[in-house]
């Protein structure tokens, strides 16, 4: 019997988008975080990094909503494919200027601004080419490449630069877009209306305004449109938090380079993230999915509280008397801490990404996916920009610990609200 978790790949569209996305993922992530590893590598200051974060999250803000207006009006597949291309050859421009700072975030910006136009036709699109029963399937796996190609481009950034040099590694990644195009290509959407829609540009200030204003009114009037809304902003505003203190988390904290901290912790994440989505698919597919995301708030707050005292936990005697009785491989240190640690954020995101994203998917009709996913572009960027900069500013002043422990106790703030207002 096949796994429900993979019942999706039966539908050949989806199979091919989901090629594609993982090669996006991981070209649009291995950009950004060989961003964040070369400019923290420059400067030495969180701040600096926190400000490339700043840098590819700015245009969801500006843009976000304009963009997914724009898309409900075209072809979302034609959208897919010419935004690869651009980002692609974006990309390998950079690699004639990749020494400049200005250029890095220049760049990143224009990147950024292009994929607020991907982002309200990729997730949108999957009703169009699934069977409404696969679509918890399809968001499980769509969940596990967007979260584990993330995290697995973080792995892949401090070798992939060591192996190829700062210039070919932005031209690989460039190619890596134009393949993802090409299986764009091959997607077949059955539905007229979408087929029928043309990259018009043309839409007035009126048409415009009333469009927004319908999507709005959308989210407004369904508890569990806008709840998925801001859970899926809040696990994606997390990600973003975390990429800009990784690598004061990893040097001030661990003590080891910037370039150990992948391996320790990204993939240890990575399989949480594919382990949760086995559980929700296989195990959890019925249950009351606000209360699977309200588990996931839970448990990545409390990972996060517990994440800067690996080591006075692993110092403790009971601990120390454990380690006596065991083989000096399997010692318990700070480290086996941490990826303990890692897998559970991993098993929590998905917890919350899966069934938001499936809850969204389901209660909207196709003419206004594209703005509400821009919608969510823009509370992502308007979520992650002052806690981003106050995140990178605070662990330079007062240490990346103390700003990790807040954040934890800003997710158990949402989860006991979820409890209290919602069950």
């Amino acid at each position: 019997m096949k796994s429900r978790l993979f019942q999706a790949f039966s539908e050949r569209s989806f199979s091919l988008l989901w090629l594609s996305e993982i090669f996006t993922i991981l070209a649009f992530n291995l950009f950004n975080f060989i961003l964040l590893l070369h400019v923290y590598s420059l400067t030495h200051s969180n701040i600096a990094v926190a400000f490339v974060v700043v840098s590819f999250t700015l245009p969801a803000i500006l843009f976000g909503i304009l963009a997914g207006v724009y898309v409900d009006r075209w072809s979302k597949k034609r959208v897919l494919l010419i935004s690869n291309l651009i980002r692609g050859m974006l990309l390998i421009f950079l690699a004639i200027f990749h020494q400049s700072l200005i250029a890095i975030y220049i760049i990143s910006f224009l990147v950024a601004l292009v994929t607020q136009f991907f982002v309200p036709a990729e997730t949108p699109i999957i009703p169009l080419i699934v069977r409404k029963d696969l679509l918890y399937s399809a968001n499980a796996l769509f969940g596990l490449g967007l979260y584990g190609g993330a995290l697995f481009a973080y792995l892949l950034s401090g070798p992939l630069i060591l192996f190829a040099g700062e210039v070919n590694t932005l031209i690989i990644l460039g190619v890596m877009f134009f393949v993802s195009s090409l299986f764009i290509s091959g997607i077949n959407i059955e539905s007229k209306s979408e087929r029928n829609k043309k990259g018009i540009l043309g839409v007035s200030k009126s048409v415009l305004l009333k469009e927004i204003r319908a999507a709005v009114s959308v989210m407004r009037n369904s508890r569990e449109i806008y709840n998925s809304i801001f859970l899926l902003a809040v696990s994606q505003t997390l990600l973003l938090v975390l990429a800009a203190i990784a690598p004061g988390y990893a040097s001030q904290i661990l003590k080891i380079s910037i370039q150990e901290f992948p391996l320790i912790f990204i993939v240890p994440a990575a399989i949480g993230v594919l382990v949760g989505a086995l559980i929700l698919v296989t195990l959890l597919h019925e249950r009351s999915k606000e209360k699977l995301t309200t588990l996931g708030l839970f448990l990545s707050g409390a990972a996060m509280l517990l994440l800067p005292y690996g080591s006075r936990i692993s110092a403790r005697e009971i601990v120390h008397d454990i380690n006596n009785f065991l083989p000096h491989f399997l010692d318990f240190t700070t480290i086996h801490f941490v990826i303990v640690l890692a897998f559970i954020l991993g098993l929590a995101n998905a917890f919350v990404f899966v069934p938001s994203n499936t809850i969204l998917l389901e209660k909207t009709k196709d003419e206004f996916r594209g703005k509400i996913y821009g919608v969510l572009s823009a509370l992502v960027g308007i979520f992650s920009l002052i806690p981003i900069l106050i995140a990178g500013g605070l662990s330079d002043f007062i240490g990346v610990g103390k700003v990790i422990v807040g954040i934890g106790i800003s997710l158990f703030i949402i989860g006991i609200s979820r409890i209290f207002f919602e069950f």
